[in-house]
């Protein structure tokens, strides 16, 4: 075969043997892992304990799986196994103890896949009983003595204690289950010795029973500690004393010794040998002296104790002062004084007594007795008593001078109102505590105490009536006291309240022209100073704000017009209280001369229309009259030598005026004329016009066109001549004006009627 072939075969080898592997692989599940204690979870002390651990796995080939166990105890890993195959895993605790009970559980991991049981306790009842070796049961006083306490079987944290004649004397910590100590014991005779133990766990603490017990003799060392102090019989403050110290019945000369002396807690002496000390007796804080004197050998130690009496020579002195309450400045007196002294060994005259500090005190001649000037501030005294080289010091005392009140003050906290409560403080400064009383028009009226600082004197009072009250305080550190201060007069102006409020109107009519003055005058009943305001109703912001110490005030309003209309009122307030006023009602009226003004006015303008009206009038009357002239005109009888000439245009419907030459004057054919049926009211009124004569004839006309253009049906032509306003010498007598009618087929007198000839058919005058 071939290279070819075989690398080939080879690949092909491989190829299956990855999909046998691909094919081989399983799949499961890990449905459940339960832990289970045998024989049962309760057991005593050396007992055999099986944890059994039961998984149920599913897998899809039911071929075995690689299982990691794991036993957990209070959630840390105490044991770790893999197998192979499907059987309970099993972990033995044998001769299970104390230590060995805890919280279990079964951790099973499976490729990664892991599930835990629920957690089972295993209690464990009994501790094995301690036993104690020693490796001598005969010793000296003082010697070492070795010993050993053993838990047998038991495992764990251990704590041994070691007792002798049950007082513990030993303990130890130890991991395994026995301690080996050492110890003395200090006094001879029969020892019993035993130990016990106690387990610790993560929870508890397990304590065991007591060992048995070892008898240890021990032998008494014959050295003994003997004290003397001299002398033997009553002892007085400042005798001088004695006092030895040694050890007795010590025989080994091999062996030293060390003494040691005391009193209370000072080590006087120390010594190898026989130790004496001298002193002095002074006891310190009782009457009796309290001596120690110890012997150490070979780590023991033996001692004897002596308290003997000392008779006081002299009490402790005593620092007084007279009198008990001093003040700044004033002179006391300070009597150091011891009460008791001893008779047997001074007299009274042996005590000499010394004041501190004792700068410039003044004599008084008597022993112990010493008069002081006080500071202004707090300050200290002590005293001494001294005989026979003795010395003893009083307490301190402490001395505050008091101050004497000063800077008294009264006041009123509140505003004095009559009828009504109101306070009066009373201050001052100065030591406490205060008397303070308050007089009244000088007629007491309370006392108060104040024990406080920084507090006032507190009254109460009421003014019933109205007038000026003066108040003042007195005041002084006690009642004792013979110093009194006394503050200056209150004088306390009552607020009587205010009522019967009134508000008059200056013009006095509420009905007031334009253009005045308006003045608003407000008064009350009550005392000031009122606080007086004005409001016009709707508005809550005041017109105007005056105080006066006066109860009345004025407001203005000048000059008054008609927006200034409306209700008014004030109020008024003075501390006590606030009143209101009724409201005015103000109307403002137009002036009388604005009044007759708009009348004459409105005269004028009425004169004014009837004039322009009449004008019209007589306008439109004269109109009517020119528009009645007849277009045509000719004189009743001309004379032959008086030119006429009457020119008649005609420009379709519209007529021109013609003009009538006589005598070289220009009349125009609508000259007025006084009309014959007119009233003598339109006489009156154009009286002042030329004389007008009017004739109306009737006669046949020419229809030439070039003169008078032909109108159907009738035509009436108007004219009038007017006498000559030129003042002509004769003037021709024209005599009437005729009115002629012109018909194509007859001719007759006609009447003119305005209302059949417009003024549209006349035509219009040319002067």
């Amino acid at each position: 075969m071939g290279l070819p072939q075989r690398f080939i075969l080879t690949l092909l080898s491989i190829y299956l043997y990855s999909a046998t592997v691909v094919n081989t692989q399983q799949e499961f599940k890990i449905q459940s892992v339960e832990l289970i204690i045998e024989p049962r979870n309760d057991v005593t002390a050396g007992t055999n304990v099986t944890l059994r651990c039961h998984a149920t796995v599913s897998t899809s080939t039911g071929k075995g799986l690689n299982r990691e166990y794991k036993i957990l105890k209070n959630d840390k890993i105490v044991y770790t196994k893999t197998i192979g195959s499907s059987e309970d895993f099993v972990y033995q605790l044998h001769n299970a103890r104390v230590f060995s009970a805890g919280l279990y559980q079964c951790k099973l991991d499976i490729q990664g896949d892991t599930k835990l049981s629920k957690a089972q306790r295993l209690n464990v009842q009994g501790l094995s009983q301690p036993v104690l070796h020693l490796a001598m049961n005969v010793v000296n006083e003082g010697e070492e003595v070795r010993a050993t306490c053993i838990a047998p079987g038991e495992i764990g944290s251990f704590i041994f204690f070691f007792f002798d004649n049950d007082e513990q004397i030993r303990r130890v910590e130890e991991l395994s289950n026995q301690a080996k100590t050492t110890f003395r014991l200090s006094s001879g005779g029969v020892h019993k010795i035993h130990c016990s133990y106690k387990i610790r766990t993560a929870e508890d603490t397990f304590p065991s029973t007591k060992s048995n017990n070892v008898t240890v003799s021990v032998k008494e060392l014959s050295i003994t500690p003997a004290l003397k102090i001299s002398p033997d019989s009553t002892i007085y403050e400042g005798d001088h004393l004695n006092i030895s110290c040694s050890a007795q019945n010590f025989h080994s000369s091999s062996e030293g010794y060390k003494l040691f002396l005391s009193q209370g807690t000072k080590l006087l002496r120390t010594g190898n040998s026989t130790i004496n000390h001298n002193m002095v007796a002074v006891p310190k804080a009782s009457e009796a002296l309290t001596f120690d004197c110890r012997v150490e050998v070979r780590n023991v130690e033996k001692y004897t104790k002596k308290t003997i009496s000392v008779v006081e020579l002299f009490s402790v002195p005593s620092l007084t002062m007279s009198p008990t309450e001093i003040f700044q400045g004033e002179i006391m007196t300070l009597t150091c004084n011891s009460d008791r002294f001893a008779s047997q060994r001074i007299n009274r005259e042996d005590l000499e007594y010394t004041l501190y500090p004792s700068k410039n005190l003044p004599s008084s001649g008597k022993p112990g007795v010493f008069n002081v000037k006080a500071l202004q501030n707090d300050f200290n005294y002590t005293c001494s008593a001294e005989a026979r080289g003795i010395k003893k010091d009083s307490k301190t005392l402490m001395i505050r001078p008091k101050v004497h009140v000063s800077a008294l003050k009264i006041l009123t906290e509140d505003k004095v109102i009559l009828k009504k409560s109101f306070t009066i403080l009373c201050q001052s400064n100065g030591s406490l505590p205060i008397n303070y009383t308050l007089f009244k028009d000088n007629v007491q009226v309370g006392t108060k105490v104040i024990r406080e600082r920084n507090r006032q004197a507190v009254f109460m009072d009421v003014i019933n009536e109205p007038g000026e009250i003066q108040y003042r305080c007195e005041a002084k550190n006690s009642l004792h006291s013979n110093k009194t201060g006394s503050s200056q007069y209150l004088s306390v102006n009552v607020i009587v309240p205010l009522s019967q409020m009134t508000l008059a109107v200056i013009p006095s009519s509420l009905e007031i022209p334009e253009g005045k003055e308006l003045h608003f005058i407000c008064s009350v009943n009550g005392t000031g100073p009122v606080t007086f305001k004005w409001y016009r109703t709707g508005s809550v912001v005041p017109l105007q704000t005056n105080t006066t110490t006066e109860t009345y005030s004025s407001f203005v309003i000048k000059p008054v017009s008609k927006n200034d209309s409306d209700e008014y009122y004030c109020e008024a307030s003075n501390g006590a209280n606030k009143v209101r006023s009724e409201n005015v009602n103000v109307q403002v009226l137009m002036p009388l001369w604005k009044k007759s003004l708009i009348v004459v006015a409105c005269l004028l303008l009425l004169l004014v229309l009837l004039l322009v009206a009449s004008v019209l009038y007589i306008k439109s009357k004269r109109d009517r009259r020119e528009a009645a002239a007849e277009l045509s005109v000719k004189p009743s009888s001309p004379k032959s030598d008086d030119p006429l000439t009457v020119n008649l245009t005609h420009d379709t419907d519209v007529y021109n005026a013609a003009t009538v030459k006589v005598d070289r004057a220009e009349v125009s054919v609508w000259s007025k004329r006084k009309p014959e049926t007119e009233s003598d009211d339109e006489i009156s009124e154009v009286s002042n016009e030329p004389n007008v004569e009017y004739t109306e004839v009737v006669h046949a006309r020419s229809t030439d066109p070039a003169r008078v253009p032909l109108r159907k049906g009738t035509d009436t032509v108007y004219s009038e001549l007017q006498n000559s306003p030129h003042g002509a010498a004769d003037p021709p007598d024209y005599g009437s004006v005729e009115y002629a009618e012109l018909n194509r087929e007859q001719f007759e007198i006609s009447q003119y009627d305005p209302q059949v000839h417009s003024y549209q058919d006349l035509p219009e005058p040319v002067d």
